[in-house]
């Protein structure tokens, strides 16, 4: 079989962290199949002498491969040329065994994206991926906030302090309160002034879990973890308020995505930046699905379907859509009753992640419609009437429509 070119010029990269190499193929006026290669570094002056280097031949096409993050600084160098650039999936432009050089490998994904055996993979606007970092840093310190805080609580199970045994949430206001009121020299009796009316324990309950025997190293150890917490929950609240005010011009997009069950604002912010505002990039909520890899594997031979191994995917999408997920399943809504429906056949976890192959189809179509979602299981008309019903009536006697 013969290949058939496409492009009369392409530019294929080679990426690593400290150096580029570069492949330009193009045919000339003969017909003849001239190859040019070169290599440049890898800081900011070699990416540029790169970029004019590659635009001086005009290329239809440049191509490179998704190493890491070492393809991001060029692609940015080569995005401000105004060339059409595709970072392509590395395991479907496996090089020829035995001929495993970076030149090679440069003119081997020239070979292919000249041919139109490739296709690009999704990157995201300029914008999108600036507050990619800043998305992605506030995840971050969020597991290391949970870690924190699940130290703590077996620090003062160490020390025989049972807190957690009587009170829902150790990191909930009273609670902190009381623990700082040990920490601070307090006996139980007088931390107990920190207790909330709204907790269900009784006073003697609260002195029970509240008796320990704190040495100065788990005092030592607590101080210093309660003045990490309070430092990681400012810290995480800072990067929410910069991630909101950069999405600030997409505001009917964060409203509109918060209408599903399971979503909230920052829920909402976190995949808007990962899967951007254009779903023609994707073209169908399934491909979406798919690069985002919550989404069953094919695997069938001879007729018959077996399991499909999910591919790796972007794991900050599947980690938002499972914690949606796990949020849609306690709340009043049809996606419930598709959890519950799998959930005995299938088991919680496989139940949360096709809970979470749903709410993203739903995400694609309400982006793509400018939307708002709309529950089948939910009589919105009622709901209005529920809560407007006293202030609807207050009024009407007010103005005398109905006797007081």
């Amino acid at each position: 079989m013969e290949l058939t070119a496409i492009y009369r010029c392409v530019a294929a990269l080679d990426v690593h962290q400290s150096k580029l190499t570069v492949c330009i193929l193009y045919e000339n006026e003969s017909g003849e199949i001239i190859t040019e290669l070169k290599e440049f570094g890898g800081f900011k002056r070699d990416r540029r002498a790169m970029a004019d280097w590659v635009v001086s031949f005009q290329p239809e096409l440049v191509v490179m491969e998704s190493t890491g993050i070492y393809w991001k600084s060029p692609y940015a160098a080569l995005e401000n040329q105004g060339l059409t650039i595709w970072v392509v999936n590395a395991r479907h432009v496996k090089q020829v065994p035995g001929r495993k050089t970076d030149f090679a490998d440069a003119q081997w994904l020239a070979i292919l994206a000249r041919n139109g055996l490739l296709r690009g993979g999704f990157v995201p606007p300029a914008v999108f991926r600036e507050l990619r970092l800043i998305a992605r840093q506030m995840q971050k310190l969020t597991g290391i906030l949970s870690g924190e805080k699940n130290r703590l609580h077996k620090i003062l199970s160490d020390g025989g302090i049972r807190l957690g045994v009587v009170v829902s949430d150790i990191h909930g206001k009273s609670a902190k309160a009381m623990i700082k009121g040990l920490l601070a020299g307090e006996s139980p009796e007088q931390v107990l002034k920190y207790a909330s009316n709204r907790l269900k324990a009784s006073e003697e309950e609260l002195l029970d879990a509240l008796a320990g025997d704190l040495s100065p190293s788990h005092q030592f150890v607590l101080t210093e973890l309660m003045a990490h917490i309070d430092e990681l929950e400012a810290r995480i609240e800072t990067f929410r308020q910069a991630l909101l005010q950069g999405l600030a011009p997409y505001q009917a997009i964060l409203r509109s995505l918060q209408t599903i069950p399971g979503l909230d604002e920052a829920g909402a912010a976190l995949l808007l930046v990962e899967i951007g505002d254009d779903m023609s990039a994707f073209g169908t909520p399934e491909r979406l699905a798919s690069w985002a890899g919550v989404c069953p594997g094919n695997n069938e031979s001879a007729g018959k379907k077996k399991t499909g191994k999910t591919r790796k995917g972007n794991p900050y999408v599947r980690r938002i859509l499972c914690e949606a997920s796990n949020a849609a399943s306690r709340t009043q809504c049809r996606l419930q009753d598709m959890f519950k429906g799998l959930l005995i056949r299938r088991g919680r976890k496989r139940a949360i992640f096709a809970l979470a192959h749903k709410i993203l189809k739903i995400v694609f179509l309400l982006i793509e419609r400018g939307d708002y979602y709309r529950d089948a299981t939910v009589d919105y008309e009622k709901l209005s009437v529920q809560r407007n019903a006293p202030r609807w009536i207050k009024t009407l006697k007010k103005y005398g429509y109905i006797a007081a």
